[in-house]
């Protein structure tokens, strides 16, 4: 009786039968596809059929063809390749897979920062090298660039990323108390009295508290001073972003030169070209010279030991560079650490190969600094929007 693995498939349609395997060759097939399965590899019933049938198309006496034969029709995954080779030199006598030769083409390789007219590149077509085109992101690439080091036209870009900050408030617990749904804080007497009037007497679910939350006052202390033109504009864009993603009242923004400016409602306007054109209009120091230690005397004076630093999350962007006594600005910082939940220290120049914070205003500062940040790209402030959130 013949084996019906090796019948023509039904309904494959009118044509000649495929030839079936002599003896010799059906033995060589299942006895390595016997090998195979040992060795871990799963091979269906039909595939050893098939691969029987192509050792009689190819012939057993021919390496290459019975390697490619068994290579086409037992290998499924590509991890398999390796132990099917091994399996192949030792079954079949010690004969050595076959490997196809690859052929070397060059290749050019095209910085493509979008499609071209027809949407792909171009093509030169007959024995010109293969080109490939590598596209990579304005705008990551620009996310990472140093302010200072952009062009105009890469400035208004960057700025529109800015723009799309979000400065999210830190939270601090409150003397007010909110409801808690789960029942697991504090009771609350005359909301859980209410509710039992509405059911005869009987307390059935006691209402409760918890501490309540609100979000931390920002406040920005702004270097305007000529060594911080190159980021002065860019960080008052960040303090733009602050102001406009949070509610009036717990960011307050400050400008230091020679003098301390209160910009808080200039930055309020959601156009941020014409909040920056009000700022610079009431800054009347702006590109001039610096005096952080007689500025932050100014600003503990009049607004920040006063309240408005109290317990808040202050933020000096300033590169430290001081016309003044350092001392001074030693002494002001501690006073504002006193007051202040954390002070956040923002210098472009930080990012630098080889920075370190050798001026005498930076290192009379950085005592009293909590974090010392980079703000000298988009990226940079970004991660300090994340920083001033937390």
């Amino acid at each position: 009786m013949p084996d019906p693995g090796l019948e023509p498939d039904p309904g494959s349609g009118p044509g000649p039968a495929p030839e079936l395997a002599s003896a010799p060759e059906l033995a060589s097939a299942v006895g390595f596809v016997r090998v195979l399965r040992q060795a871990g590899l799963s091979v269906p019933t039909g595939a050893t059929v098939v691969f029987a049938r192509a050792l009689a198309a190819v012939g057993i006496d021919q390496p290459d063809g019975v390697y490619w034969a068994g290579r086409a029709t037992l290998v499924r995954r590509l991890e398999d390749v390796a132990l099917y080779d091994r399996i192949f030199v030792g079954f079949f006598g010690g004969l050595t897979p076959p490997r196809p030769q690859p052929v070397a083409q060059p290749v050019e390789l095209l910085l493509d920062a979008g499609p071209d007219e027809d949407g792909m590149p171009g093509d030169e077509g007959g024995d010109a090298p293969e080109r490939r085109a590598v596209r990579w992101s304005e705008v990551e690439v620009l996310r990472s660039k140093d302010l200072a080091a952009c062009t105009p036209d890469e400035l208004d870009e960057a700025y529109r990323l800015m723009a799309d900050l979000r400065v999210h408030a830190a939270l601090r617990r409150s003397r007010r108390r909110r409801r808690d749904p789960h029942g697991r804080g504090r009771p609350d007497v005359r909301r859980s009295v209410r509710r039992a009037m509405r059911t005869g007497g009987e307390v059935l679910t006691p209402a409760t508290t918890r501490p309540g939350e609100r979000p931390r006052r920002l406040v920005l202390l702004l270097d305007v001073s000529g060594s911080m033109e190159p980021y002065a504009r860019a960080l008052a864009r960040f303090a733009h972003a602050a102001v406009a993603a949070r509610r009036q009242g717990q960011v307050e923004v400050f400008a230091l030169g020679t003098r301390v400016t209160r910009i808080t409602r200039e930055l309020s306007s959601h156009d941020p070209d014409e909040a920056l054109a009000r700022a610079s209009g009431v800054v009347l120091d702006w590109a001039g010279g610096t005096r952080l230690g007689a500025g932050l005397r100014r600003f503990n004076d009049r607004w920040g030991v006063r309240g408005l630093a109290r317990g808040a999350i202050v933020v000096v962007l300033s590169d430290g560079w001081d016309r003044g006594d350092p001392e001074a600005l030693g002494a002001e910082m501690a006073r504002l650490h006193r007051v202040a939940h954390r002070i956040v220290w923002v210098n472009p120049l930080k990012a630098s190969p080889g920075y370190a914070p050798l001026a005498r205003g930076m290192a009379a500062a950085l005592p009293y600094v909590d974090e010392f940040v980079e703000g000298h790209s988009v990226a940079s402030l970004e991660a300090l929007a994340e920083v001033v959130g937390r």
